[in-house]
């Protein structure tokens, strides 16, 4: 894993929260980068509280915050953002006697801990990637309607066409 911090079920207190603070070093922000098709990742940082439920259920509680660099997805010019996310996610044992996912409360997916220990690194790295913008566009990005014709041979691209119909309606 290129964030990895484990995290042993055992050692958390019976009672009360543990708090973790993750910082990731270059070598780390770089994996993440290349995993996460991203050209630069300039800062990764989060803040995770664990606290045990009843049922044998964890509740971890983060907050995330990044400085990214982009690919526009129009001009493939790079676009730098910051990306800041909370989430809250539950683990446990999560599967009822036939081994099909237990639900909790308002349908909340329990994530399974595997091995008596908890990646929270990993866990955090995943919701940046849920985090990042799909689709950057760089401030100077034509809009789809303004482009008229394709890269300059002549041909009317898809999306003028699209517009014209557009017009008609």
């Amino acid at each position: 894993m290129e964030f990895s911090r484990k995290i042993e079920i055992d050692r958390l207190p019976p009672s009360g929260e543990a708090v973790h603070e993750l910082v990731a070093a270059e070598a780390e922000r770089t994996a993440l980068a290349r995993r996460f098709a991203l050209l630069a990742l300039d800062r990764f940082e989060a803040r995770v509280t664990l606290l045990r439920l009843a049922g044998g259920l964890l509740r971890l509680t983060g907050e995330l915050s990044a400085d990214v660099v982009q690919e526009c997805v129009v001009t493939l010019e790079p676009v730098a953002s910051r990306v800041e996310d909370r989430f809250i996610l539950l683990y446990g044992h999560g599967q009822d006697e036939r081994g099909e996912v237990v639900l909790a409360g308002e349908a909340e997916l329990v994530e399974p801990i595997a091995g008596g220990t908890l990646d929270i690194g990993d866990a955090v790295a995943q919701q940046l990637s849920l985090a990042l913008d799909p689709y950057p566009r760089a401030p100077t990005a034509p809009d789809v309607a303004d482009v008229e014709s394709d890269n300059g041979s002549g041909a009317a691209s898809p999306f003028a066409a699209l517009a014209k119909w557009k017009e008609k309606g």
